[in-house]
């Protein structure tokens, strides 16, 4: 194990009779960090508990090593914010928004302008950095907010539900930046999101929440090696033959909609359905593993009452 960027212990948050984080228990390491969940699960909860956006009681959770509560303003020197909701003040040009938020982490005014074109770059403004925010689309403000929440160069980086309202060139585009956070600039990202594609192309650690809870916390490559093998197989001929193989080895088969036929075979890789059709002389057109494996896994983890962390 790591050293821990985050860690929290038995941290409930009410707002009235409401749990909106129920005894919540998590360590987490460096990288780049999954926070799913549907929407209501406590997830900007978190954030903005970790933050101090949301009073907590007692010292329950740290970031970087240090208490959020006692130390929380030392600790977001280091820590960048993307909220979901606009953030940007009226009348101010991009440039302009984004150098004072540089000023507002402690860069003076020179630096800070210059890290603010920079990021401006980096998210891809060009020269729509010197028109007013106001006119910007859905696409600029999300650019906007992902350059105000890396310009003071953070340590780690929160990001709650970075690509809504995008379009598809959009939505890539930011994840690609995202994504490229940790992997070449070596800042670690929680990226909260309902949205399960986002966050099996950024993230290599999945924290699953729901209902104030965390039912589970490992990194992806390990959730999709334990979860049971599934596979969707293209056939000519035999589609019967093949259900009634696989049922008698206990595996769950079904025909599909599309002529295709979904095979849960319980293992890591191909070989066992390879070898079965081999035995029963049929030859695949097409064999795609797990091709839902992660919204299986997420809806796996929501239908039990008692997911572990």
């Amino acid at each position: 194990m790591g050293e821990a960027i985050i860690e929290i212990k038995n941290l409930t948050k009410r707002f009235g009779a409401m749990k909106a984080l129920d005894d919540v228990s998590i360590k987490v390491e460096a990288g780049a960090v999954g926070l799913l969940g549907p929407n209501g699960a406590g997830k900007s909860t978190l954030m903005k508990c970790l933050l101090e956006l949301l009073p907590i009681r007692r010292r329950k959770a740290w970031l970087l090593g240090k208490d959020v509560v006692s130390q929380g303003r030392k600790v977001r020197q280091w820590v960048g914010y993307m909220p979901e909701e606009d953030c940007h003040i009226p009348g101010m040009v991009g440039c302009e928004y984004v150098t004072y938020c540089a000023q507002l982490s402690g860069l003076p005014f020179q630096a800070a302008r210059q890290r603010a074109h920079e990021m401006l770059d980096f998210v891809g403004m060009g020269q729509e950095r010197y028109r007013k925010v106001d006119t910007y689309s859905t696409g600029m403000k999300q650019r906007l907010k992902l350059a105000q929440a890396i310009v003071h160069d953070p340590k780690i980086v929160f990001l709650d539900e970075p690509t809504n309202g995008l379009d598809p060139k959009g939505r890539a585009q930011i994840l690609e930046l995202i994504r490229n956070l940790w992997i070449m600039h070596g800042i670690s990202v929680l990226l909260s999101s309902h949205l399960l594609h986002d966050v099996d192309h950024v993230c290599d650690q999945i924290i699953i929440i729901a209902r104030g809870k965390v039912l589970v916390h490992d990194t992806l490559g390990n959730l999709k090696a334990n979860r049971p093998g599934a596979a969707e197989v293209v056939v000519h001929q035999k589609h019967d033959a093949l259900i009634s193989a696989c049922r008698e080895k206990g595996w769950t088969a079904e025909r599909l909609s599309n002529g295709s036929i979904k095979i849960d075979h319980r293992a890591v890789n191909l070989n066992p359905i390879l070898d079965l059709m081999v035995g029963l002389n049929i030859s695949p057109i097409e064999i795609i593993p797990s091709p839902n494996a992660l919204e299986e896994m997420f809806v796996q983890a929501l239908e039990e009452p008692n997911g572990a962390a």
